[in-house]
């Protein structure tokens, strides 16, 4: 090799982009004016694109692989330049390398409630956040609707009005799929797929594909949520009816008074009443006579539960409001010892 041929080989470029940001869309390759030698060696690796722009306007577009710039691999550039011949160096070009890699785990959240409405509740206000996926997909359009002359564009730029669009599209999801707030938990993946697929076309005007929507969370007021578990403990309320009537039979059986076991439920029976609309019709009280002294008042249900358990017998004194006397059970609510089947007779077996 002659003094000139090496000095020659000097002077040959090597471009390249080196990323090892993790969050870096687009970079502008720095040359001194723009001067690229004829011959140079482009470098375009994996999930990177390369666009060369001569005096403003977008000309070759090269994928992954190695390159000597000439005329035969920039033949738009050839044209703008009027290269008919080929060209002798230097000539000026700007390159911006895009990376086409997915950009995961960027966030996006509601920064203000937002109002849905509920079927169930009416107008309610949610929160929600959770994580997005971004891709370009077609370079020229990115750098054309969103880079413009960055020369340095990173994903911090651009996922706040991303993040935005995700946020306008939430209510109309979350309204238009009839799924009541407090089920909203077992439905994250479902709206997410709904709100990626309604968001595509937006994210293809800027040359990005949206790869993955997650929702992480929806959450309530304060106030709503603790309506809400108002509104649960009043349904355990309503199961406990059974278990306090069998906690007053056991009680009387056991010699404690039922006008004990009963007072245990008042408050919680009382408290029930006051969420029930219109209030149920008032049922036949009795008393029973228990060591001389009146025992309840308790209605037929509760009588039958004593009459089952052997507390009740006919034979037993009841009074209700109305009567002049006391009187046998038997006489009085003889059709609920109907309801009881006999003692089987153990010497008839």
């Amino acid at each position: 090799m002659g003094l000139f041929d090496w000095i020659k080989s000097q002077f040959i470029d090597i471009i390249e982009w080196l990323d090892d940001s993790g969050d870096t869309i687009v970079y502008r390759f720095d040359r001194y004016g723009n001067e690229i030698k004829y011959g140079a060696k482009l470098i375009v690796r994996p999930s990177q694109v390369a666009v060369f722009v001569s005096e403003g306007e977008i000309a070759d577009v090269l994928g992954p692989g190695t390159y000597e710039l000439e005329t035969k691999n920039l033949p738009i550039l050839t044209d703008l330049q009027h290269w008919d011949h080929g060209f002798a160096s230097p000539f000026k070009a700007e390159i911006y390398f895009v990376s086409t890699k997915r950009f995961t785990n960027l966030k996006w959240g509601t920064r203000h409630p937002i109002i849905i409405n509920d079927a169930r509740f009416g107008p309610v206000r949610i929160r929600a956040f959770g994580t997005f996926e971004i891709r370009v997909v077609d370079p020229v359009k990115f750098i054309k609707e969103i880079v413009g002359t960055d020369g340095y564009f990173t994903t911090d730029e651009i996922k706040d009005q991303l993040a935005n669009l995700i946020v306008t599209k939430l209510p109309q999801v979350v309204a238009n799929s009839g799924i009541s707030i407090v089920e909203l938990a077992k439905h994250y993946d479902t709206l997410s797929k709904k709100i990626q697929k309604l968001l595509e076309p937006y994210f293809e005007e800027y040359g990005l594909k949206l790869e993955k929507l997650l929702i992480e969370n929806l959450s309530l007021p304060k106030e709503v949520e603790k309506a809400l578990d108002e509104r649960s403990s009043m349904s355990v309320i309503g199961d406990m009816e059974e278990f306090l009537r069998y906690k007053s039979a056991e009680g009387i059986a056991k010699g404690g008074s039922a006008s004990e076991m009963v007072g245990l439920g008042a408050g919680m029976y009382a408290a029930k009443e006051m969420f029930q609309s219109p209030p149920p019709l008032p049922k036949e009280q009795f008393y029973i006579a228990k060591d001389g002294k009146p025992e309840g008042p308790f209605d037929k249900t509760f009588l039958l539960k004593l009459i089952k358990d052997g507390i009740l017998t006919s034979d037993t004194l009841v009074w209700q409001e109305g009567m002049k006397d006391w009187q046998k059970a038997g006489e009085v609510i003889g059709d609920l010892f109907k309801k009881v089947p006999p003692k089987l007779d153990e010497d008839k077996e």
